[in-house]
């Protein structure tokens, strides 16, 4: 795993060894930002169940302004911080150990979230009740996204119409992992 383009371009990726935790293929995270190119520059992102934080330092590589990683895993919590320094970008970061829950309830809103990626281990339904609490948290800005990563396409796109306040807005398949672009409805 490497980071694809921007400041860190190059720079080879530390991941964790768990059964638990799913790296994004680089040739679907190479897609994603393709989609995304122009609408990282000085955004706030946030990277949901991180992993090894490839999605935000991905992000803050190619000129996101902040990015906020957060995992209860404590390994992947030490690579988040290993790759950060590895790409020199921990100066635009802030790593959160804590359950995905906690963090959407009690985050303090002097940032609001341009760009939210969810990358849930597979079979859980933590997307759907991840973006419940964004859109009753309002952390979202008007204009933001949210992208998820599943092999559970047809289950996260039935349980999302059921969030009044959201919409699918594009659907990618890439082998085995669909990604699923979420905006805000317009009122």
């Amino acid at each position: 795993m490497r980071v694809i383009s921007g400041k860190a371009r190059g720079t080879k990726l530390n991941t964790i060894e768990s059964e638990k935790t799913r790296p994004t293929l680089d040739r679907v995270k190479e897609s994603l930002f393709n989609i995304l190119q122009y609408d990282i520059k000085d955004t706030v992102v946030l990277d949901l169940f991180a992993g090894s934080g490839a999605l935000g330092i991905e992000s803050l590589s190619r000129g996101a302004k902040k990015a906020y990683f957060c995992d209860t895993n404590i390994d992947a919590i030490k690579v988040i911080k290993q790759n950060l320094e590895r790409t020199n970008l921990q100066d635009n970061a802030i790593v959160e150990k804590t359950d995905f829950e906690k963090f959407l309830n009690t985050f303090d809103k002097k940032d609001y979230f341009d760009i939210i990626f969810l990358d849930p281990p597979y079979k859980l339904n933590y997307s759907i009740i991840a973006c419940d609490l964004i859109v009753k948290n309002s952390l979202l800005k008007h204009d933001g996204m949210i992208i998820i990563e599943t092999d559970e396409k047809a289950r996260d796109t039935e349980e999302l119409k059921k969030i009044d306040e959201l919409e699918i807005f594009d659907e990618r398949k890439y082998g085995r992992a669909n990604l699923i672009f979420i905006k805000q409805k317009v009122n």
